[in-house]
């Protein structure tokens, strides 16, 4: 495995991280969970990704069962806060109200003291970026949280954060948690500079577009039932990024046949390509099975070549 920084700061992550979306106290049983969180962890993951409105909580109830039994200081854990844990007024959201609330929630589901990355999981154009920017800054004084990062903010959103945080002498955000793949590439315009910028590293979810680039996905013909795009819920985010189309798969096909003459699998070409951005701390997988993440953590250290890299971007366009 291998490790980088998050951005400009000193805390490193794994090349490949792993999520719990849908699976853990999802679609994978608990004691699966567990063991595949352990095994990752022996393979030298360690950074792990979750959310307090996972399974509504449930996914952090497992990661804090497999983390019992791991050495707490070789991990970095993050989870995130912004949608609704509750039917209230301020049970959603980035208020001060519902962020430590749902900081101290986080940790008790957790069992652990503290997060090593606290993100805000949406934008909250209802919050003053004073409120919110002191209010993770305060978690952090009060040693709740070492870092906090955001997911899915433009790239003003970012620079309006590090602003405020200035002006108050307070932490600003160091990572940012966005959708980023061959298939979706809106970050690289405006995003990425500046966060390169600012010192905001990216820890990108969905690297394989849910699977798409996996290459399992074959046109015109009927999905795989065990397949994440047999989730309704899945099916309904690939939809609205237009992943399934067949014009898309098709370019796939030609993606799996470049990732072979390199003796690749596609999942290995798609994750090393994400990497192939300084910027990129680290890819966030899924998996149902111990074998995806043996697959998936052998992207980590792959150097991909110019020629490779240009040929993959002639299939995209």
């Amino acid at each position: 495995m291998q490790y980088r920084k998050i951005g400009k700061w000193g805390i490193k992550v794994s090349e490949i991280g792993l999520g719990s979306w849908l699976t853990h106290g999802g679609t994978v049983d608990e004691k699966n969970s567990v063991k595949q969180m352990h095994h990752a962890f022996e393979q030298g993951i360690n950074f792990f990704d979750t959310a307090n409105v996972y399974a509504q909580g449930a996914s952090e109830v497992v990661l804090g069962k497999a983390v019992k039994s791991m050495k707490r200081d070789s991990l970095v854990i993050a989870s995130k806060v912004f949608f609704p844990m509750g039917e209230g007024a301020n049970d959603k959201g980035l208020s001060r109200k519902h962020v430590i609330e749902q900081c101290n929630a986080s940790l008790k589901r957790m069992g652990i003291d503290y997060m090593d990355i606290y993100q805000c999981h949406r934008f909250d154009p209802e919050v003053p970026m004073e409120e919110l920017v002191r209010t993770m800054d305060d978690l952090i004084r009060q040693g709740k949280i070492l870092y906090w990062g955001v997911s899915e903010w433009s790239g003003s959103q970012i620079e309006d954060a590090y602003r405020v945080a200035g002006e108050i002498n307070a932490q600003g955000p160091i990572s940012n948690q966005p959708c980023y793949n061959m298939l979706t590439r809106n970050i690289e315009p405006s995003i990425v500079p500046t966060c390169e910028r600012l010192g905001v590293g990216q820890v990108v979810f969905s690297p394989l577009a849910q699977g798409v680039l996996t290459g399992k996905y074959q046109p015109e013909k009927p999905l795989p039932q065990d397949s994440r795009a047999a989730d309704s819920r899945v099916n309904m985010f690939m939809m609205g990024r237009n992943l399934m189309a067949n014009e898309t798969l098709i370019k796939v096909q030609k993606l799996t046949k470049l990732a072979q003459e390199q003796g690749l699998s596609m999942s290995q070409l798609a994750l090393a390509w994400c990497l192939r951005l300084q910027n990129v701390s680290s890819v966030i997988i899924g998996a149902t099975k111990p074998q995806q993440i043996d697959e998936n953590i052998k992207a980590a250290g792959i150097k991909l070549s110019k020629e490779v890299l240009d040929a993959a971007e002639a299939i995209l366009k």
